[in-house]
């Protein structure tokens, strides 16, 4: 599978088979790439995970694939973004699926579960705790102030202009922690989308679309086995969201932290970020 349609939006996906057995075998993976990275983001950790025996879909999301860029900041709302991923189960035939997610992946992922967690097996969310738990650690902590380019964000075409511009984005990574040869990798994955600008539109969007959420601040709790894994020296996410996250879990849920390790977990240290997935879909192997 090299893409699926919802509608009239059609979404590139890369696809990892299971060793040996080619694309289509395995118990089937999402990986959910975040902000502003493409499933490129994901080759080490997936290549892991189909050597391991899994199918291993990672799709290019909502405003990151050409064929799928609506106009309109409402359209990017999460619960649009979980529909996309929910066809994508569709379109693979998966009845249920392991889900994986970093950054705006790991919230698309947390909603997911929530919304519809009789198509979950397991989760396991990257960097971003709970949404709820984020919400309401930006009113009590520092979280506010890490997050100020959020609101940002919200403002019609400046992202757009700031970023846009000639290493622009790859300069903002690079900030926010991210490696220089993996930001210019990230930059030119956007551009190669339909053009730099445009592909920024669509991903900014998600920021765009947050007051429009039908689920205010998805104040839901989610049943299934969850792995949260944080890493101590992102500069995005406190600590006080990630310790606010049980309440929001009533299934089996398990905490690691990545000592010295960035925002940015599955470029850093894709090893360990797949053992870690590994051991955590192996908590509902047959």
């Amino acid at each position: 599978m090299d893409s699926y349609t919802r509608g009239a939006l059609r979404f590139d996906v890369s696809e990892y088979g299971g060793s040996g057995s080619g694309p289509g075998h395995g118990e089937p993976v999402l990986l959910l790439h975040g902000f502003p990275q493409t499933a490129a983001s994901w080759e080490p950790v997936a290549r892991r995970l189909a050597d391991a025996g899994y199918r291993v879909l990672a799709p290019d999301q909502r405003g990151y694939s050409p064929g799928a860029r609506p106009q309109g900041r409402r359209a990017y709302r999460v619960e649009e973004l979980v529909d996309d991923v929910v066809a994508l189960a569709d379109a693979a035939g998966a009845e249920t699926v392991h889900v994986v997610g970093h950054d705006w992946g790991a919230v698309v992922a947390w909603a997911l579960a929530a919304l519809h967690p009789e198509r979950v097996r397991t989760l396991t969310a990257v960097s971003v705790p709970h949404p709820a738990a984020f919400v309401r650690a930006m009113a009590t902590s520092r979280q506010g102030a890490l997050s100020w380019y959020m609101y940002f964000f919200q403002l019609p075409g400046a992202p757009e202009r700031l970023l846009g511009r000639p290493g622009g984005l790859a300069a903002a990574l690079r900030r926010a922690g991210q490696g220089r040869e993996r930001a210019r990798r990230d930059e030119a994955a956007l551009a190669a989308k339909g053009g730099l600008r445009s592909a920024l539109t669509g991903a900014v969007n998600w920021y765009r679309a947050m007051p429009f959420w039908e689920h205010k601040g998805l104040q839901l709790t989610v049943g299934v086995p969850t792995l949260l894994v944080w890493s101590d020296g992102d500069v995005a996410i406190s600590r006080a969201a990630v310790d606010g996250t049980p309440r929001w879990v009533t299934g089996p849920y398990r905490l690691e932290v990545l000592s010295g390790v960035s925002h940015w977990i599955p470029d850093e240290t894709p090893e360990r970020l797949a053992d870690l997935v590994l051991e955590q879909l192996a908590t509902t192997a047959a």
